[in-house]
């Protein structure tokens, strides 16, 4: 089993090595998934391990219900939400030796754990579901993105914001262990809360957003469904990393 560290992955030891670490770099990594399933901690460890940039773009929704709370704006005005995230600066920086290593930038302002609270949490589904919304939403994730080398985790990346990705992943859990995750994170951050509540609000968030009438969350033809129940994190990795090093010795080989 491959271990974590720091230092970008050494691939093969053939002379094919370096033509394979070319096409990695300029891959893009869908990942999707529910809550809980562990995408975020799956996807910069893989982004680490791999030499690739990150992007969360479930964090960018998260950011655009903050602003919109902030501001008392409707959260069913499609066409005010939808402006508001045109307008918005949203700047990500992900490196793995800080603490967080991820951090969120809303115009000027590090949101990193604001976008976190029980009270945005509760209404991104609803802000995430509005088809304007998400369109303004793709485009900026996909400029984000546009020149690859990119690991992207959320819930419609395989399938809407980028359908041609190299590598498509759908990690999903149990719904036990996925609450149990959650309510250890959000008890470690201070928040008084039952596994109970935790579990309800999951159900809730899931049905929402696999029910939504546009990019509902779902499963890509072709993405790799990797269940994490049970698993360690450096297990998920070290598989993730096999499913890229194959799609990427494919790639050469073709």
């Amino acid at each position: 089993m491959e271990t974590l560290s720091w230092c970008p992955i050494r691939l093969y030891d053939n002379p094919m090595a370096d033509m394979i670490a070319t096409r990695i770099k300029k891959m893009i990594i869908a990942i999707d998934g529910p809550a809980g399933a562990g995408k975020s901690t799956v996807a910069q460890k893989l982004a680490r391990r791999l030499d690739l940039g990150y992007l969360d773009t479930g964090a960018m929704y998260r950011a655009l219900t903050l602003k919109a709370l902030r501001s008392h704006d409707a959260l069913d005005d499609e066409d005010g939400l939808a402006s508001l995230a045109s307008a918005m600066d949203l700047h990500m920086e992900y490196a793995f030796r800080r603490r967080p290593p991820f951090r969120m930038i809303m115009d000027g302002e590090d949101v990193t754990a604001a976008i976190r609270s029980r009270e945005v949490s509760a209404h991104v589904s609803q802000v995430s579901s509005l088809p304007g919304v998400r369109k303004e939403m793709v485009k900026k994730q996909r400029s984000l993105v546009a020149a690859g080398g990119m690991v992207v985790e959320g819930r419609d990346v395989g399938t809407v914001v980028f359908p041609k990705a190299d590598v498509k992943i759908f990690l999903t859990a149990s719904m036990k262990e996925r609450a149990g995750r959650r309510y250890r994170e959000m008890r470690k951050d201070g928040y008084d809360i039952s596994l109970q509540t935790i579990k309800q609000e999951m159900i809730r968030r899931d049905h929402k957003d696999s029910t939504r009438k546009h990019n509902p969350l779902v499963r890509a033809p072709d993405a790799n469904l990797v269940d994490t129940t049970g698993e360690s994190i450096s297990r998920v990795v070290g598989k993730l990393i096999y499913l890229v090093k194959e799609q990427a010795a494919a790639g050469e080989a073709r």
